[in-house]
C-alpha cells in the first residue's frame, strides 16, 4: 500500500485514526532511500532492519494506546555530524574510524528515541560539516532533487535532499553558518534555526562550538514545531542550553502577525541578491502587509561580517584538522586543508577583537529590535550552485559560492528560519528568511505559519536530469 508521506502531523493523524501503520509508512520510506540513493546521494548509510523493527514496536504502542508521543512511528534520519548509538558518526570523513565503540547519543537523538520516533539512516554532510555545499571524499556529491546538476547546500544537505525528493517528510540538522537555512533554501523547503541554547547539543567542539543549533528540515511549519518539541527536551551535557521552556509553540502557530512592526532588507553586510530573489522577496513582504503586519524596507543594517566570521571560522577548522593525525591529513577534503591551514595565521588578538565585534553585533541587533519585530530578508542571493563548484578561490581572497544571508545570526544566536517564497526565473526555489529578537522563536514561528497559510510549500519536484 502506497501511503502519503509529505508531512509528520499527516502521518501522526492516520496512525491515531489506524488508517496507516508504522511499519507500512517506514517499509515505503526505507524503499524509496534505497531506490534514490544511487541519484540524489541523500544518505552516509541506512539501517533498514533496524527501522522495520522500532516501526513493529512503534505499530503495537499504537494498537494499544499506549504511543509514546505524537511522532512515534515518523521515519527520520539523523545527520552524520550527531551521535547515535549503534551506528557510526564519520562526520563525512575518511579519518574517522568506523571500528570503534559507538554508545552514546547526542541530546536530539535521546530526545527522538525517547518519543519513539524510528530511526532509519544517517544523512551526509561535508567533512565536518565545514562548508554550506555538501560533498566529501567520503561520500562524494549529494544533488539537488530539483535540479540533478546543482548541489543541494549544506551542511544539511542530505537531510534536505532527502525530504525534497519525497523520502521522508522530515529530518534532523543542524546550523553553524546557515547549514539549516541553506540547503532549505535550495530546495524549497523549511527550516528552522532556534535561538542559541534552545535545544541542547552534546558534545560541542570544533568550528562552530558557539555558533551552531540543532534543528528541524521539513516540509511545513506545524511539521518543524513538532520536532521543536520533541528536540528542546532538556540534557545536561551542554554548557550552552538555555532552561527548558513549557511554552506551546503549537498553540502560538495561530497567532499571525497583525500589528507587527517587519523590517525587509534585501542588501545585508555587503550581500546583495539577484534581480528576481529580491523580486520574490519584495513580493513576499507584500504577503505580510495583506496579513496587517507593517513592512518598512531598510538599507543594510551592518558592514560586512566576514571579517568576524572569518577569524572565528578559520582558527577553528584548523584546530579541528588539526586533531587529525598527520598519517591521516591526506586522507581529508583537499579544500578542506587548503582553507583550514588558513587558520594557522589567526593571532590571539584577531580571535579577541572578533570576540568583541560579535558582542558589538548582538547589541546592535538588540537596538534593531527596539524598532521592529521581525526582520525579512533572502537565505541565499543566487540560485543553486553547479555541483563540483569550489567553496573558496585558490588564494582565498573571495568566496566562489554564495554567500549566505545566514551567518550574522549564528554570530548573535537569533532565531532565524527560511521557508520557500517561490521559484527564481530558473525554476528553482527561492528562500526567504525570517529572523526573530534572541529568545523569541515562537514569533518567528508564527509568523512563517501565517505567511504558509497564504503561501504553500511548493510542490515537490520531479527528478530532473
Amino acid at each position: 500500500m502506497t501511503v502519503e508521506i509529505s508531512t509528520a502531523y499527516g502521518i501522526s493523524e492516520a496512525y491515531r485514526r489506524g488508517q496507516v501503520s508504522p511499519v507500512e509508512i517506514v517499509s515505503q520510506v526505507v524503499d524509496g532511500a534505497e531506490i534514490s540513493q544511487p541519484v540524489i546521494n541523500a544518505f552516509q548509510m541506512l539501517d533498514c532492519d533496524y527501522a522495520v523493527e522500532q516501526a513493529k514496536q512503534s505499530e503495537e504502542r499504537w494498537r494499544v494506546g499506549e504511543a509514546k508521543s505524537d511522532i512515534d512511528g515518523l521515519p527520520i534520519a539523523i545527520k552524520d555530524l550527531n551521535l547515535t548509538a549503534g551506528w557510526p558518526t564519520l562526520s563525512g570523513s575518511r579519518t574517522v574510524d568506523p571500528k570503534q565503540s559507538w554508545v552514546v547519543d547526542s541530546p536530539c537523538v535521546a530526545r527522538l528515541r525517547e518519543a519513539g520516533a524510528v530511526l532509519f539512516g544517517k544523512t551526509t554532510t561535508p567533512e565536518f560539516g565545514w562548508k554550506g555545499l555538501t560533498d566529501s571524499p567520503l561520500s562524494g556529491y549529494t544533488r539537488n532533487p530539483w535540479d540533478l546538476n546543482r548541489s543541494c547546500g549544506g551542511s544539511s544537505g542530505g537531510a534536505a535532499a532527502s525530504v525534497a525528493a519525497g523520502i521522508c517528510p522530515v529530518n534532523h540538522a543542524s546550523d553553524g553558518g546557515g547549514s539549516i537555512r541553506i540547503p532549505a533554501s535550495y530546495c524549497g523547503l523549511f527550516g528552522f534555526k532556534p535561538t542559541f541554547g534552545r535545544i541542547a547539543s552534546y558534545p560541542r567542539k570544533g568550528a562552530f562550538a558557539t555558533l551552531a543549533s540543532e534543528g528541524p528540515i521539513t516540509r511545513t511549519v506545524r511539521d518543524a514545531v513538532m520536532l521543536l518539541q520533541v528536540f528542546s527536551g532538556p540534557d545536561d551535557r551542554d554548557a550552552f542550553a538555555l532552561p527548558v521552556s513549557d511554552l506551546d509553540y503549537m498553540m502560538s502557530l495561530n497567532d499571525g502577525v497583525k500589528d507587527l512592526k517587519i523590517a525587509l532588507c534585501n542588501s545585508l553586510g555587503d550581500v546583495t541578491p539577484q534581480n528576481d530573489i529580491a523580486q520574490r522577496t519584495r513580493a513576499a513582504a507584500v504577503i505580510f502587509e495583506l496579513l496587517g503586519a507593517r513592512v518598512t524596507e531598510v538599507d543594510s543594517i551592518f558592514e560586512s561580517l566576514r571579517p568576524i566570521f572569518e577569524r572565528y571560522w578559520l582558527a577553528m577548522l584548523w584546530h579541528r584538522v588539526s586533531d587529525v593525525p598527520d598519517s591521516k591529513r591526506e586522507l581529508l577534503d583537499r579544500d578542506l586543508l587548503r582553507v583550514s591551514k588558513a587558520g594557522m595565521t589567526v593571532s590571539l588578538s584577531e580571535f579577541s577583537v572578533a570576540m568583541t565585534a560579535r558582542a558589538e553585533l548582538i547589541s546592535r541587533m538588540n537596538r534593531f529590535y527596539r524598532y521592529y519585530d521581525l526582520l525579512l530578508t533572502p537565505t541565499m542571493p543566487t540560485d543553486p550552485p553547479l555541483v563540483g563548484t569550489p567553496y573558496h578561490t585558490k588564494d582565498f581572497d573571495r568566496w566562489e559560492h554564495a554567500v549566505p544571508y545566514t551567518v550574522p545570526f549564528n554570530l548573535t544566536g537569533q532565531p532565524a528560519a527560511s521557508i520557500a517564497c517561490g521559484l527564481s526565473d530558473l525554476g528553482l526555489p527561492v528562500g526567504l528568511q525570517i529572523v526573530g529578537r534572541l529568545y523569541d522563536d515562537r514569533r518567528v514561528l508564527s509568523a512563517a505559519s501565517a505567511f504558509e497559510g497564504v503561501s504553500p510549500p511548493l510542490e515537490l519536484p520531479k527528478l530532473k536530469r
